[in-house]
C-alpha cells in the first residue's frame, strides 16, 4: 500500500501499557465517538463519490491491497456515502468506563480483572508488543452480534466467479449467545448455571437443500482461552452427532470458500495466533443503512418482516452491491502458530468504533494472496424495525472470495438482536440428538 496514514498512536493521555492506568472520559470518548468533532479525510476522496477502474489509483491509500486490486481489474465498483457513528448501546460503554484502567493481560496473554465491556478502549501503542493481542481480546469480548442474535433466513450460494454461474446454495438457521460479560439482555452479566464457564456458543442448522438438511454445527468457546473450543457436527444422513476434530475448523465448511475459523471475521482462539498491530489508518469499510440501499435483492418467501437481501454482483455474482465509507481502521497481522495451518497470515482491518472486522485478507502458506472476506455492516437504526436502539452494528451480508479458485460463496441474511429466539437449551449436544432424529 502506497500511503500509510499514522492516525494518532501519539495522541496525549491516550495512550498507556501500565496494568493500572487511570482511563479517562476523553479516551473513553475517542474510542466509542471517534466521528463526534469531524469524520476521516484522505486527498482525492470526497463522499458520494463512485470508485472505478479509471479513478482507483489515486485512492489506494484509503484501500486495502484485495479491495484495490479487485477495483482495479474492473471486478466491482464501490459507491461511497459520507461516515457515519455507530452508536455502540450505552449498557457496553458504561461496562467499559467501570472495567477501564484495572484490566491488563496475563503472562499467557489471558484477560485479568475483566468484568465486561471493551478490554482495552485506550489508542493501541505501536511501542507495546501487545497492541495486537489487545484489540484481537476488543474485539472477542465487543458486542458484535450484541449479546444475542439470530440470523435466518440465511443463504449461502456457491458461484464460478468467472462465469458467475451458481452452482448450489445452502440455507441455514443460525443462533448465538453469549454466556458471560453480558450488557444488554437479561440476565446480566452471566447466564447460570455454567458450569464449564462457557463464554459463547455458536448454533447453525441446515434447513435446505434435501441432502444436507438437519446438518448442524454446534461450537462452545470457553471463558479460558487457552481450553480448545468445543464443536459437534450433527450428519443427518448418518443420524449421529460426533465431535470436531481440532483440525476441521481450518477445512472448508460444507464445501464452501469457509473454514469455520473464518466465522464473524475471526472464530478462532486467540491464543492460537501472534497477533501484531501494524498501524492505524482511515480504510473504506462497507458500512451502509440497509433500508436506504439504491437496490436490494430477493425477498424471501414467506419473510414475516418484508425483509430484502442485500444484492451481490459485480465479476461472478460475487461481490456485495452496498455502499462504503472512510473508517478509523486499526490493522492487525494474525499469523498462525500451528505450522500446519493453511495459512500464513491473516490481516484484518478492524473498525476503531464498534471493534467488528469488516475486511480480513488471507494469504496462503507460501504467501500469495489467497481469500478476501469482507462484511458488510448496517446502522442498526436502518434496518428491522426490531433492531432500531439496540446499539450493534448489525451483520447484513458477507463474501468468502478464494481468488486463486476463482470462486466465492456469497452470504445474505436477516439478524435479529435480540433474547427470545436464543435460550441455553438449544445450544447443546442433547438438543442436537433430539431433533435430529
Amino acid at each position: 500500500m502506497k500511503r500509510l496514514v499514522i492516525l494518532g498512536a501519539a495522541v496525549a493521555g491516550l495512550t498507556g501499557i501500565a496494568a493500572h492506568a487511570e482511563v479517562s472520559d476523553a479516551v473513553i470518548k475517542n474510542a466509542f465517538a471517534p466521528y463526534e468533532k469531524s469524520t476521516p479525510t484522505a486527498p482525492g476522496y470526497q463522499p458520494g463519490m463512485r470508485i472505478t477502474a479509471k479513478n482507483v489509483d489515486a485512492l489506494e491509500g484509503i484501500l486495502d491491497p484485495f479491495t484495490f486490486r479487485y477495483v482495479k481489474k474492473g471486478w466491482f465498483e464501490i459507491p461511497t456515502t459520507p461516515t457515519f457513528s455507530l452508536p455502540q448501546h450505552p449498557n457496553y460503554i458504561e461496562a467499559t468506563r467501570k472495567s477501564a484502567g484495572k484490566v491488563k493481560l496475563s503472562p499467557e496473554g489471558m484477560l485479568v480483572d475483566f468484568d465486561a465491556g471493551r478490554p482495552f478502549p485506550q489508542e493501541p501503542d505501536a511501542k507495546d508488543p501487545q497492541a495486537g493481542l489487545k484489540l484481537m481480546w476488543n474485539f472477542q469480548r465487543s458486542i458484535n452480534a450484541g449479546d444475542s442474535e439470530t440470523i435466518n433466513p440465511f443463504w449461502w450460494t456457491f458461484r464460478n466467479t468467472k462465469t458467475g454461474q451458481s452452482e448450489r446454495q445452502i440455507r441455514f438457521d443460525w443462533h448465538f449467545l453469549n454466556w458471560k460479560h453480558r450488557t444488554i439482555f437479561d440476565p446480566k452479566p452471566d447466564i447460570t448455571p455454567n458450569p464449564g464457564q462457557i463464554f459463547r456458543s455458536i448454533s447453525a442448522t441446515v434447513l435446505e437443500p434435501f441432502d444436507l438438511a438437519n446438518t448442524q454445527l454446534l461450537i462452545w468457546r470457553y471463558e479460558n482461552d487457552l481450553q480448545r473450543d468445543d464443536g459437534w457436527l450433527y450428519l443427518g444422513f448418518q443420524r449421529r452427532v460426533r465431535r470436531l476434530a481440532v483440525g476441521q475448523i481450518t477445512d472448508a465448511f460444507l464445501g464452501t470458500d469457509a473454514m469455520i475459523e473464518d466465522f464473524e471475521g475471526y472464530n478462532g482462539r486467540l491464543s492460537d495466533y501472534t497477533w501484531t498491530y501494524k498501524g492505524t489508518q482511515n480504510v473504506l469499510m462497507p458500512y451502509e443503512k440497509h433500508n436506504e440501499l439504491p437496490e436490494l435483492d430477493v425477498e424471501p418467501k414467506g419473510d414475516a418482516d418484508g425483509f430484502r437481501f442485500v444484492k451481490f454482483g459485480g465479476q461472478g455474482n460475487c461481490f456485495p452491491q452496498v455502499t462504503w465509507q472512510l473508517r478509523k481502521s486499526y490493522i492487525i497481522e494474525g499469523k498462525p502458530k500451528d505450522p500446519n495451518h493453511p495459512l500464513s497470515r491473516r490481516v484484518i482491518y478492524m473498525d476503531s468504533e464498534s471493534a467488528t472486522l469488516p475486511i480480513v485478507t488471507q494469504y496462503d502458506r507460501k504467501g500469495q494472496p489467497w481469500k478476501y472476506f469482507p462484511i458488510c455492516k448496517s446502522h442498526a437504526d436502518h434496518h428491522l424495525a426490531k433492531n432500531k436502539g439496540v446499539g450493534v452494528a448489525i451483520d447484513d451480508c458477507a463474501l468468502f472470495f478464494d481468488e486463486q479458485a476463482m470462486h466465492c460463496t456469497t452470504l445474505q441474511f436477516k439478524s435479529y438482536v435480540n433474547p427470545q429466539e436464543n435460550p441455553p437449551s438449544i445450544f447443546t449436544v442433547q438438543k442436537m440428538r433430539a431433533t435430529g432424529r
